[in-house]
């Protein structure tokens, strides 16, 4: 990233002096540490102080762990299952049964796909109705068999194209707002990435909303806000600051309930910390929400849902 080019150059230099080290049998440990010091230090002085629009790149970083990579971290004896029973699977979004820990859940979530084929594949992490029907069966299963829902949100935005449109986008969306908010079992969703919009809702109406560090969340992209305030996509980076996208303005504002902390410089850097980070607020969660009643869970969610957002009245 454009930012961590300081950063990047100090990596760079320490790996030639570790390979020129190897090659010619000089020890340079003393200088190889001097480096890697001066790189702790300007990544905690760089992270200190990063920006809405800094944390954005971040959440968008091509090495940066998506669903399937947190499935295999932390979740055991996964079954992925498919399609809505209506039109089709939805590669889009992932979902299917499986453990953490000693715990039974639901898993659904975004995947973007790493390779180009890949992204190809997965529609780039935007899904299409028959997505958002799919996590809405998956869902409803959980319910009937009294298994948590986990949901791991990582997508730009739903597709926005004509077929979704002739399929029931809005609908599929408008559906799995009302039907989660009245879901008769305990419900966690985590921005582990990029939060967009009603893509991003689709699968996130839930009793605990989570987010990684270095994700965002927001009801439309940085970009998407400068073309329309500004008339300029260029300025995503002064839209970021107003539209107050990252975690720690979120939990401020009552959006989330928690932050997940990441490494410092982002999840790609480690990603078994990162999930191990998560797993653990999956496990305290649960623990929590089963301890409340069926009736007493729903009117708490009610209550969250409600108080999401202020307005004054003119």
């Amino acid at each position: 990233m454009d930012f961590e080019k300081d950063i990047k150059d100090l990596e760079l230099k320490i790996e030639e002096l570790k390979k020129f080290s190897e090659e010619k049998g000089i020890d340079l440990k003393e200088q190889i540490d001097k480096l890697e010091e001066l790189k702790a230090d300007k990544m905690k002085s760089l992270y200190e102080e990063i920006t809405p629009w800094q944390k954005t790149q971040i959440a968008r970083h091509q090495n940066r762990p998506y669903t399937l990579d947190y499935i295999d971290l932390i979740i055991e004896d996964f079954v992925e299952l498919h399609g809505d029973r209506l039109f089709k699977d939805d590669k889009s979004i992932i979902g299917g049964l499986g453990k953490i820990g000693n715990e039974k859940v639901v898993i659904i979530g975004h995947e973007k796909g790493r390779t180009l084929d890949d992204k190809i594949f997965r529609n780039f992490g935007s899904p299409n109705p028959e997505g958002y029907r799919k996590a809405l069966r998956l869902m409803k299963l959980a319910e009937r068999f009294n298994l948590p829902v986990i949901s791991f949100i990582d997508t730009a935005g739903a597709y926005p194209g004509l077929e979704a449109e002739e399929r029931g986008q809005g609908e599929a969306i408008a559906r799995n707002l009302m039907e989660m908010a009245g879901l008769s079992i305990p419900t966690i969703s985590i921005v582990i990435g990029e939060g967009g919009s009603g893509g991003a809702l689709g699968i996130g109406v839930t009793d605990k909303i989570f987010m990684l560090e270095n994700s965002y969340y927001s009801v439309i992209s940085p970009e998407g806000c400068a073309s329309i305030l500004f008339r300029d996509a260029s300025k995503a980076c002064d839209a970021a600051e107003y539209l107050k996208l990252d975690a720690k303005h979120l939990l401020e504002f009552g959006i989330i309930d928690d932050i997940i902390s990441e490494p410092l410089g982002g999840a790609h850097r480690n990603p078994e910390y990162t999930a191990n980070n998560i797993k653990e607020k999956i496990l305290s969660t649960l623990e929590e929400l089963k301890s409340f009643e069926i009736s007493l869970l729903k009117e708490i969610r009610y209550k969250k849902l409600k108080n999401i957002g202020k307005y004054n009245l003119i």
